[in-house]
């Protein structure tokens, strides 16, 4: 049975971003948009607003930045049919000046992306978000990296001091496993009194659908997906898993398999996303995927071993 709480957000382009320098085409970002509205998906996260002065426009693209032009072009007369927009800000990589009122916007949502040590400006940014009148989320980054008493006192913050509508645990990683997913969900429903978990989980250990079905039987009611799991490294949570398992009546497939079809899987000539070893490897070691991502670049991309051994290496070897 569906619960209707749940609220499902696809961010394929805004992950997939990570793995191209969100150098989408519009056409690509309209048919995705069009998609997860004839879906009935809740929200639509079309990449980031971050800061130019970080991020140079010569180097990424438009949706890096999500200009109010640019989204309008995205998103003109296509309809919604209740679906709605949102788009990231980096904690450390983003201003409050970058977000207009609420009403001078096509955006909904404002998800703000932070780790624990980052927890002030995070906060900061969601505020300056819900006051200029949008729904927000925090999402907790790198979430197997942080069991440190500081993530304790980053939930009370987040409960004491926004007013945001969803806190999430992200697995960048790709390290987690259901029982840690349990736990995790258990720990933010005790510091959030009045806001829900979500759940955003990597692909590196093909466990990002099931570690959402773990996180959705906890109680986790933003749901993130994107479409074949198009995202950085191994990928996420495929969107056409999730909304086959919610069994909620307002979502239709059909759409979602188009859009595959004809938008995502020609993407697969650039973009090497998905299950492959050198991902699976950092993920079950923990790290970051960078390494792995210039490794699939390399002419030795299949020599697992050696990836393996550069991962474990002794530094003072």
């Amino acid at each position: 049975m569906y619960r209707p709480q749940i609220k499902v957000v696809d961010c394929t382009i805004r992950d997939g971003g990570l793995a191209n320098d969100s150098h989408f085409t519009l056409e690509t970002v309209r048919a995705v948009y069009k998609a997860a509205c004839a879906a009935g998906v809740d929200f639509v996260e079309l990449g980031y607003r971050n800061s130019k002065e970080m991020f140079s426009p010569a180097e990424f693209g438009p949706w890096r930045f999500c200009d109010e032009e640019q989204l309008r072009r995205a998103v003109d007369g296509i309809e919604s049919d209740g679906t709605r927009i949102s788009i990231m800000q980096d904690a450390h990589k983003a201003v409050p000046e970058d977000i207009l009122p609420a009403e001078q916007s096509v955006v909904d949502m404002i998800r703000v992306a932070t780790y624990v040590k980052d927890v002030d400006k995070a906060i900061r940014l969601a505020n300056n978000a819900t006051d200029k009148g949008y729904e927000a989320t925090i999402n907790i980054m790198a979430i197997s990296h942080e069991g440190s008493p500081f993530l304790d006192e980053a939930l009370q913050q987040m409960e004491e001091e926004t007013s945001v509508q969803a806190v999430y645990v992200v697995d960048s990683f790709g390290a987690l496993y259901s029982e840690e997913v349990h736990f995790l969900v258990e720990k933010y429903q005790t510091y959030l009194k009045t806001k829900e978990v979500g759940g955003h989980f990597h692909n590196n250990q093909q466990l990002a659908f099931a570690n959402t079905i773990e996180a959705i039987i906890r109680g986790a009611n933003y749901l993130d997906g994107t479409l074949y799991g198009l995202g950085r490294a191994a990928g996420n949570c495929p969107l056409e898993l999730l909304l086959g398992f919610l069994k909620n009546p307002k979502f239709h497939i059909e759409p979602v398999l188009d859009v595959i079809s004809n938008e995502i899987l020609p993407l697969a000539e650039n973009i090497a996303w998905g299950y492959h070893i050198p991902y699976m490897l950092t993920g079950v070691l923990d790290q970051h995927p960078r390494e792995a991502m210039a490794w699939m670049k390399s002419g030795v991309k299949d020599e697992f071993v050696e990836f393996y051994r550069q991962l474990t290496a002794d530094p003072g070897e």
